[in-house]
């Protein structure tokens, strides 16, 4: 009996996917809750997982192909079948039918039934080049596994590189291209989804929008000598979350969009949304592209459960394992620049959100402070705003009220 593999059932908001990578092949052993297909959509890439032990049979839509929402991908034999030995590849069922002896030798030394015998000049060959006995067809007497038979396997392995490996492969070929040195060469490789989802949306957001962007720096100092202090207390006292300084602009950016609901609002059509609650989104980059996930209900949240939230949806950004649920809504942005070494730049609006704030490295610069010039550790901040809701008095507003409480902690905790 053959289970029918799946595509997940999408949510409305995603039509289709795309067949990613298959990390089994026809014949592979599997087990049950294993990896078998990648489904990669506009927002993130979901997993077909195996719903029992068996044997990998065919595959109906290859790499690349585009799926609809639970459509047939590929068949998995029956496990208990598969267990049994009934529904076994037909070149070990051949295997065992042609060398009935070379089976019972090794049933008799308590070795794995399905592994054929080697000679000692060939298991060590095949060790040293990790070579699985399973994975060579022995053409000596009762099916017995030569030392020739290792070296065509060896050269097999060198010409045709494994299926998992030209999947590994694959984020990193899409995201950099390695060409010779001194040659005009091209090479096309396919845009992801997730990527051409992300430059359709900024294209929209800025054909879309009244876009502008107001500037200013904060003395990152005060904050900078907070974190040294307490550091690593913190991280001994919130199990090793570490103190960053996400968390100090997420709570900063909370409390100014209390003073200014119009910043944390959106406009559906000729409609304008006030959302009581602050879902703050994120921007992190993946090996496929720029995701946002989402802290939601950040006004409530501590320090440390920010920095937790921010560290674990970095992790899984880099894991693919972000889900749907924790990309979608956020009323409002937050694009570190920084850690890459950009110095001032002009975010993007995540629509249908109206605002997006942009950190940038921390410089050192010579300041002019009570008459004197001090070095101070300054950092720019960039606020990109929809000014069809937006006025530029509130968004500068806006952003002075941030600077100032980042350069005075103390008024973070005293919400003034």
């Amino acid at each position: 009996m053959a289970i029918e593999l799946k595509a997940p059932t999408f949510p409305e908001s995603i039509a289709d996917g795309t067949v990613a990578t298959w990390h089994k092949q026809p014949g592979d052993a599997v087990k049950r809750d294993e990896l078998i297909v990648d489904i990669e959509t506009d927002k993130v890439v979901m997993e077909v997982l195996a719903e029992a032990d068996g044997v990998m049979g065919d595959i109906i839509k290859n790499e690349g192909d585009t799926v609809l929402s639970g459509e047939v991908l590929g068949t998995l034999k029956d496990g208990e079948k598969a267990a049994a030995g009934g529904d076994k590849p037909a070149k070990e069922s051949a295997k065992e039918e042609a060398a009935p002896a070379a089976k019972t030798e090794q049933d008799a030394a308590g070795d794995d039934a399905e592994e054929p015998l080697l000679s000692p000049a060939a298991r060590k060959l095949a060790e040293e080049n990790s070579i699985a006995p399973t994975s060579i067809t022995g053409t000596g007497k009762d099916g017995r596994v030569t030392k020739e038979d290792v070296v065509n396997a060896i050269e097999a392995k060198k010409n045709a590189p494994k299926a998992e490996d030209k999947a590994a492969a694959k984020p990193a070929q899409a995201e950099s291209v390695q060409l010779g040195e001194g040659d005009r060469q091209e090479k096309r490789v396919p845009m992801t989804r997730l990527r051409a989802r992300v430059a359709q949306r900024l294209v929209e957001a800025q054909s879309s929008m009244a876009m502008l962007t107001t500037y200013n720096e904060v003395n990152m100092k005060p904050i900078m000598d907070l974190r040294g202090k307490y550091k690593e207390l913190f991280e001994k006292k919130h199990d090793g979350v570490r103190l960053g300084f996400m968390s100090f602009f997420v709570k900063a950016v909370t409390e100014a969009l209390k003073r200014f609901p119009g910043v944390n609002a959106s406009i559906d059509g000729s409609d304008i949304v006030y959302h009581g609650y602050m879902d703050i989104g994120v921007a992190v980059s993946s090996p496929r592209g720029l995701v946002v996930p989402v802290l939601r209900n950040a006004e409530f949240m501590s320090l440390a459960q920010i920095e937790g939230g921010v560290a674990d949806y970095g992790r899984k950004a880099r894991d693919g394992k972000l889900s749907i649920e924790e990309m979608t809504g956020g009323t409002f942005t937050i694009s570190n620049g920084g850690v890459f070494g950009s110095l001032l730049s002009s975010p993007i609006v995540n629509p249908p959100q109206t605002a997006i704030l942009g950190m940038h490295k921390i410089q050192e610069r010579p300041m002019a402070v009570n008459g004197e010039v001090v070095i101070l550790p300054m950092m720019y901040l960039a606020l990109s705003y929809d000014h069809r809701l937006i006025d530029g008095k509130e968004a500068v507003s806006f952003l002075v009220v941030i600077k100032d409480l980042l350069e005075d902690p103390a008024r973070l905790l005293l919400e003034v």
